[in-house]
């Protein structure tokens, strides 16, 4: 998902806008889906890991939750439905495996990830909602290789399009001053 920052950038660049402009982006309750995601990072390392024990799975679903309600917070931004769908579609993949994404191993064997590195996604043998988990990967060769589940895709195309859309969004400086009476 960090891929759709950067293309969100090139994109909102060659559509003409400008990152100066994303200084008056808004998101509301910022903090929570900041919050969920540094919970997930903290989650998924071996520390981490340990320190949750088996109390883990169910702070991935709710850190997964919080963030799902911070993007539903701010359903109106450009690119967020989709963002929420995809959100959402991870969530459930995650609280129907036990608060677990399943990922596939030959997925993780592309991306160049030994199965027993892998910390945020495991190998199921009979993993529910199959479509929603982690099945997808790119190559080992890309930086930055990992599984992903098609709520990522849909997330990154959520936060890419927030992103273009708010460098292009923003009125000029000058413009605002006209536009006062």
């Amino acid at each position: 998902m960090l891929w759709a920052i950067p293309i969100g950038f090139v994109v909102g660049l060659l559509g003409g806008g400008r990152l100066a402009n994303l200084s008056s982006f808004r998101f509301r309750w910022g903090w929570l889906a900041v919050a969920g995601l540094f919970v997930q990072v903290l989650l998924f390392t071996p520390s981490g890991d340990a320190l949750a024990g088996s109390a883990g799975p169910a702070i991935y679903v709710a850190s997964t939750l919080a963030v799902f309600v911070a993007v539903l917070r701010n359903i109106r931004v450009p690119g967020m439905v989709a963002a929420a769908l995809g959100a959402l579609s991870n969530l459930i993949a995650i609280a129907a495996n036990g608060g677990a994404m399943p990922t596939d191993a030959a997925a993780l064997a592309f991306a160049g990830i030994p199965i027993e590195d892998h910390m945020n996604s495991v190998v199921l043998a009979n993993p529910a909602l199959l479509p929603l988990t982690d099945i997808f990967a790119l190559p080992a060769w890309l930086p930055m290789a990992n599984v992903f589940s098609v709520g990522d895709v849909l997330i990154g195309i959520g936060v890419g399009m927030a992103v273009a859309v708010a460098m292009r969004n923003a009125r000029e400086p000058a413009e605002q001053a006209s536009a006062r009476p």
